[in-house]
């Protein structure tokens, strides 16, 4: 029997006397990719800092190619062989490749950098990989995938016999996925022993051989992946069964709340037109780049058009900002929450007054603190927003609860038409199927909502109807009892002006 690369045995973790891991066993073979699940605040992040020698468990063992590892600190883990690529990359945007993997430990010769020699090892690391890449241009030059090589490529600089993989594939491609799929196993057939973190089940199915999940700090079971099913692994990361996936939809729309006419981003840019109707969930689909998000911004001003006429309600409006789209009752809830739609170090209650203080002041310009608190912690329980009252640091919530909190702060300021870009990008199962309950609550309450999305299972199963970008063009808007992955894919890669022809 051969030496497992990675034995964790009952660890366990406490943080100001309130337990976060309790007796976790994990078991990581060489050469296998191993999946670790759960929702937000599972403790996966503590497991793998504990791995990673960020912090040290309060009982059991970390034994690594059989010997049993004590991390004072980050430097430790590196030495004994385990690299963390992290959701959040540490690369220095205005090095290069070369100068971001050697980092801190440059090669030198006769007291000067020994560029060539630090160029052969990249290039030696990045042909390990099947990776090809310009490695003299500015990393943040490169594209997100490319990005992600690097990282890997650090890790194995410093000899990674176990790399950590955090949500690798959030900001991917399908294109880029797939490719970093073939790495993955190329890896796996050297003998790298990988742990693989992801929110997104069906690649546990197409690139992981065993499987932990962790609930509430505690391992909620170890399963084969040819031995599961999404079902399975729900079931164990929640600790129930999701009867659906998708609530059901809400009925008949009502009458068209937004129309948007002869948008048309620059002179040479496509003319797209589009209605949303109150009370339905109205999809954008289509490949990464095929111009979803940038017809959203221009629709909300926050990204300048050429041409376009917008309706609300019967009236036409002239938007040139987001502010501007906010006082005729539209907001945008962007891709990227944490940077563009919170201020994280405030609190929930400062995050959904932000930019409606006025709402709350007095005759003599103050601001009416119990009134803005009652306010927040009434929307708090409309949301179902987890924290501990309105003071809650936003950073502490989960990824769900933050988006949450995103759209309270909307709702707040009495927007009725929402654009909703990737919702649910980095939050777990459970969080997901909150966050569609409260779609279809909204647009029961006679909201109308936007949605772009890049997982065609979410489009299909939660909108109405559906625009299907490619190229920057709106190729087809298909009705409920159309959607299918297969045939938005055939729009989205615009097969369809072939099948038509």
């Amino acid at each position: 029997m051969t030496t497992p690369a990675l034995q964790l045995t009952s660890i366990s973790k406490a943080f100001a006397g309130v337990p976060a891991l309790r007796d976790i066993d994990l078991q990581v073979e060489v050469g296998e990719v191993h999946a670790l699940l759960g929702e937000n605040g599972a403790g996966k992040s503590t497991l793998m800092k504990i791995l990673s020698g960020i912090h040290q468990p309060d009982a059991g063992t970390v034994v690594i190619d059989g010997l049993e590892r004590r991390f004072a600190g980050y430097g430790d883990a590196v030495a004994a062989g385990v690299g963390t690529v992290f959701q959040e990359f540490s690369l220095v945007p205005h090095l290069n490749a070369v100068d971001n993997i050697f980092l801190g430990r440059e090669k030198v010769r006769r007291g000067a950098l020994d560029r060539p020699a630090m160029k052969r090892r990249a290039t030696e690391l990045f042909e390990r990989l099947g990776v090809s890449m310009d490695l003299g241009v500015e990393v943040r030059r490169l594209s997100v995938a490319q990005q992600q090589f690097v990282e890997i490529a650090k890790a194995l600089a410093l000899d990674a016999r176990i790399l950590v993989l955090d949500e690798p594939t959030a900001t991917l491609t399908p294109a880029d996925t797939e490719h970093f799929f073939a790495t993955v196993r190329t890896l796996k057939a050297q003998g790298v022993a990988v742990i693989f973190i992801s929110h997104h089940l069906h690649e546990i199915f197409e690139i992981c051989d065993r499987v932990t999940v962790m609930r509430d700090g505690a391992v909620a079971g170890h399963r084969e992946v040819v031995a599961t099913d999404i079902d399975d692994l729900v079931s164990l990361m929640i600790g129930r069964r999701l009867e659906t996936s998708f609530p059901p939809r809400a009925g008949t729309a009502g009458q068209v709340l937004l129309s948007v006419e002869d948008l048309q981003l620059t002179a040479r840019s496509p003319v797209n037109s589009f209605t949303v109707r109150r009370g339905e969930i109205f999809g954008f689909a289509g490949l990464v780049g095929s111009g979803r998000t940038e017809t959203a911004l221009a629709v909300v001003g926050a990204l300048d058009a050429h041409r376009k006429r917008i309706v609300v309600d019967g009236h036409e409006v002239k938007i040139a900002s987001p502010a501007e789209a906010l006082s005729v009752g539209i907001g945008m809830l962007p891709e990227d929450r944490k940077t563009q739609g919170l201020v994280t170090s405030f609190s929930v209650r400062d995050n959904m007054s932000l930019g409606n203080e006025r709402h709350y002041a007095t005759r003599g310009l103050l601001i009416d603190r119990g009134r803005e608190d009652q306010a927040t912690r009434a929307m708090m329980d409309s949301l179902s927003i987890k924290a501990s009252g309105p003071f809650a640091r936003v950073e502490n919530l989960s990824g769900g609860n933050q988006q949450k909190v995103v759209i309270g702060r909307w709702l707040n300021q009495n927007a009725r038409i929402l654009f909703f870009d990737e919702p649910t990008r980095g939050i777990d199962v459970g969080a997901k199927f909150e966050i569609y309950r409260l779609l279809r609550e909204l647009t029961s309450q006679g909201y109308a909502i936007v949605l772009i999305s890049s997982e065609i299972g979410e489009i299909v199963g939660l909108c109405d109807r559906v625009a299907v970008f490619s190229q920057g063009s709106i190729m087809a808007t298909l009705e409920s009892s159309e959607l299918s992955p297969e045939t938005i894919m055939l729009h989205a890669t615009a097969e369809a002006r072939h099948v038509a022809a």
